[in-house]
């Protein structure tokens, strides 16, 4: 959720979320930084004491639903043994490495293509696709520069702020298409699966990533969330019924979480747990699906 120059001219509010990425408002409350964000990013005031839409919801469990489970969840090494313990190992990506710093990667050992992740943030993410062509120089610079911040800070997601930094290496895979990796992400209440999305397009050279919103009966929804739809028509995969199933167990308690996964040749992947998608801050258009969504959340008792 970065901001070029461009946008914070346009808007200007958009240079206080863009400090507070960097921690500089660190002194504000939780409530008060995102009270604030929300005004920025949604136009108009958070509604915390009678929260309706699905953004105001996830706003309201960031502050008052912080189970300790939920670090793990978020965090990109653990997040897979947890998943593991639950619909198995078959099911999780290859981990090639684990490493504190970026110095310690002992490339050799790696093959020849791969994929870097930071733990602990979103958008920490180096591919290599042929090795004798990586550029080492330009990925150490991105990881280190995720490794520096906490991703807690720029929407106030709990979880995060207790994640380690640290690097793994994940093997490289590609779909069907012999050049992407969709990825069909599925939102879940209560352990029951609701909607879906379909990234594709991600990493292409100069294109948009295109989001597709689908129900569970794999109908195409009519609307926007951050990404334009694909103007290609989009299959529904084999797995999708066993892609619910799974969802289903991974978000068995929880009021509300989005459960990723890719399908590779018909072998289903585990990607990862996300607590708040878009961190609770794009809107929908139109915006009835903000509420349609918020209507499936049931926020939890305070105690």
């Amino acid at each position: 959720m970065s901001n070029s120059i461009k946008d914070i001219v346009n808007n200007p509010g958009l240079l206080f979320l863009t400090l507070g990425h960097r921690g500089i408002f660190n002194w504000l409350s939780d409530e008060q930084y995102l009270k604030i964000a929300f005004r920025i990013r949604m136009g108009k005031k958070l509604n915390l004491a009678n929260p309706r839409t699905f953004n105001e919801k996830l706003q309201w469990l960031k502050l008052y639903d912080r189970r300790p489970e939920y670090i793990k969840m978020v965090d990109k090494y653990e997040a897979k043994k947890y998943a593991a313990s639950i619909i198995g190992k078959e099911y999780i990506i290859p981990t090639l490495g684990l490493w504190d710093r970026f110095d310690d990667i002992d490339f050799e050992s790696l093959p020849e293509q791969f994929v870097l992740k930071c733990t602990h943030d979103s958008g920490g993410l180096v591919i290599c696709k042929d090795k004798s062509k990586f550029n080492i120089g330009a990925a150490k610079r991105k990881i280190n520069n995720c490794l520096r911040h906490s991703y807690y800070w720029g929407m106030r997601e709990w979880p995060y702020k207790n994640v380690k930094p640290r690097i793994i290496a994940e093997q490289y895979m590609v779909d069907e298409s012999g050049y992407e990796l969709k990825d069909y992400k599925i939102f879940c209440f209560n352990g029951v699966p609701r909607a879906m999305f379909i990234a594709t397009d991600r990493n292409a050279n100069g294109e948009e990533t295109k989001f597709d919103f689908y129900d569970m009966n794999f109908r195409h929804l009519p609307f926007i969330n951050g990404h334009p739809n694909a103007t290609k028509k989009i299959r529904c995969p084999a797995s999708f019924e066993k892609m619910k199933e799974l969802a289903a167990k991974l978000s068995r308690g929880i009021p509300q979480i989005r459960v990723d996964f890719y399908d590779v040749n018909g072998q289903i992947y585990f990607g990862e747990l996300t607590l708040s998608h878009w961190s609770g801050m794009t809107p929908f258009k139109p915006q009835e699906w903000d509420y349609k969504f918020g209507e499936w959340i049931e926020l939890p008792r305070l105690s």
